[in-house]
């Protein structure tokens, strides 16, 4: 079974002469593990179905069925139960709250969800699988950008979710620092199983991607289904990054 199915998803905007077809009868399913990018020019979509599939807006036509379930119309408690549990978010602006340390930001999300048992463990143990180890009391402001990325990906992992959408997530990094975020999130699914969806322009997370699909004024144009890339798959001659 897939983890995602989206069936004839329509996501329309405004009316008569204004009408702007965001998304036009797409069909798509995404399976368990995979490290998928949605790909195409500004306007093709991309933010949209992201939007739909994590549950953040509703289609105006079809269905979003998440482990089976059909989310498409859930509202409210539901839907904010949903996301909280089975569902992690990674932002390009990182969205990390400012007054909370590393390791408070990556707790909050387990408080979200309801999670049983030791959450600061919990969160620490996710911490140090990023490589923040010893930098889990600082607040955002005292880290770089590639560090506050990885809090974020901590945040979003440390629930176990089934899904992860990635909006763009290398956008605001160097050069070095988004080959090591990218690094980090290929390991966390590999490792974890999470199914992830990007949205991106980059071309370092599209080479790396096992399945790139491809969107057009809100038609999907392509899917391309790629042989698995070697796990040291970025440029084995660049320098670390320090982010």
């Amino acid at each position: 079974m897939a983890i995602c199915e989206l069936r004839g998803i329509s996501k329309h905007y405004g009316s008569g002469a204004t009408l702007v077809k965001a998304l036009d009868g797409v069909d798509l399913a995404f399976e368990a593990g995979e490290f998928t990018v949605i790909s195409g020019p500004s306007g093709s979509g991309k933010t949209t179905l992201l939007n739909l599939v994590g549950c953040l807006d509703a289609p105006t036509a079809g269905s979003v069925l998440l482990e089976g379930r059909d989310v498409s119309r859930i509202a409210g408690r539901a839907q904010a139960k949903l996301r909280a549990n089975r569902i992690g978010f990674i932002f390009q602006s990182f969205n990390l709250i400012p007054v909370l340390t590393a390791l408070e930001n990556v707790e909050m999300a387990l408080h979200l969800a309801g999670t049983k048992g030791n959450k600061r463990q919990l969160a620490k143990d996710m911490l140090a699988a990023v490589g923040l180890g010893e930098m889990m009391k600082r607040r955002p402001t005292q880290l770089s950008g590639g560090q506050q990325q990885r809090v974020a990906i901590a945040r979003a992992l440390v629930k176990s979710p089934a899904l992860v959408i990635a909006d763009e997530p290398t956008a605001n990094l160097d050069t070095a620092t988004g080959a090591a975020i990218l690094e980090i999130m290929r390991d966390m699914n590999e490792q974890m199983g999470a199914t992830f969806l990007f949205s991106t322009h980059d071309p370092r997370v599209m080479d790396q991607a096992r399945r790139v699909v491809n969107l057009r004024d809100g038609r999907l144009v392509d899917d391309d289904v790629r042989e698995a890339p070697s796990a040291n798959g970025h440029d084995p001659s660049a320098a670390p990054a320090e982010g």
